[in-house]
């Protein structure tokens, strides 16, 4: 099975669910969100894929948050998925994608609904 992870190695959740990934035999991709930031239209593909809105995906404990005043913007998605393209921390994690759909992996043992 293929599976790409949008993955923070400093993160819990994320090298958990990296790890049953790898337990599982997947062919992982490990996309480093904050050295790589996906694209507005990469952010809003993968929502879709997901079925939620921007700020079900949105940080607000980053200092970016309240820098920009996103809380007043919380019903602008194009502004919320412009500023995650913008500031990467910004974006939860980890999210994976495989065949069988795409999700944001938190607890870690969500991944398993993937495989």
């Amino acid at each position: 099975m293929n599976a790409t992870i949008w993955h923070n190695n400093r993160c819990s959740n994320s090298r958990g669910a990296l790890a049953l990934l790898q337990e599982a035999g997947a062919d992982i991709e490990v996309i480093d969100y904050l050295a790589t930031p996906p694209d507005p239209a990469t952010l809003r593909q993968l929502l879709d894929e997901m079925g939620m809105p921007a700020r079900d995906l949105l940080r607000s404990k980053e200092a970016a948050y309240v820098e920009l005043g996103l809380a007043d913007k919380l019903d602008d998605e194009a502004a919320l998925v412009e500023a995650m393209a913008m500031h990467p921390a910004l974006i939860n994690r980890p999210i994976v994608r495989t065949s069988k759909g795409t999700a944001l992996c938190r607890p870690p043992e969500t991944v398993r609904t993937l495989l």
